[in-house]
């Protein structure tokens, strides 16, 4: 059954950082690069340009992942609707899926600890790290509090792509298998809004 709704939300992905540009299928560190992982001035662009999508939604409230390439999405996004920054909520429990031990290593070998069956990532989680479904729970408990604490209102959550997906599978009852099937189209890309109402 899909969670019924009480307000407005505007999912947006982080805009593009400078990591995703000069490492393309190189995995984050986590919960951040050292110095943090900055966004790339496509980056800045994206960001103004969800901003601008958002000016007209009357936002009443801004949550972000607490990491740095979020805060500064989130910021842009402030300045352009007219939003106080200093009222940006930022919870730690919105941050990307830890990849633990393969921070820093390919795609290509985090994916071999799974053979290849990406739908054992649901529950096996990466050494040192977490799981699709340990990812997802935070996400959940932390999207529950604020539709449960809120209502009526416009809400923008900004956050990191595998958890935004994960949480849309969540709040419209995908199953997990599909949720795999319709990954690249449900996941935002850089910067991207998906607004669920």
């Amino acid at each position: 059954m899909e969670t019924e709704l009480k307000n407005r939300y505007f999912f947006v992905r982080h805009g593009q950082n400078v990591h995703q540009a000069e490492h393309p299928g190189i995995i984050y560190l986590w919960p951040d690069g050292n110095p943090p992982y900055k966004l790339s001035e496509l980056g800045k662009e994206q960001a103004e340009k969800a901003g601008n999508e958002l000016k007209n939604e009357k936002i009443d409230i801004i949550f972000s992942s607490d990491i740095f390439r979020c805060r500064e999405t989130a910021k842009i996004i402030a300045d352009i609707i007219g939003y106080d920054k200093e009222k940006i909520i930022y919870d730690t429990r919105l941050r990307d899926l830890n990849w633990g031990d393969f921070g820093g290593k390919t795609k290509e070998e985090y994916w071999n600890y799974y053979e290849n069956d990406k739908e054992s990532a649901f529950d096996k989680p990466a050494p040192n790290g977490e799981s699709w479904n340990q990812c997802r729970q935070r996400m959940v408990n932390v999207f529950n509090e604020i539709n449960g604490n809120f209502e009526n209102k416009n809400i923008v959550i900004i956050s990191h792509g595998e958890p935004i997906w994960l949480l849309i599978g969540y709040i419209k009852d995908i199953k997990d298998e599909e949720l795999l099937s319709k990954r690249s189209e449900i996941m935002p890309s850089t910067g991207e809004i998906r607004e669920i109402k």
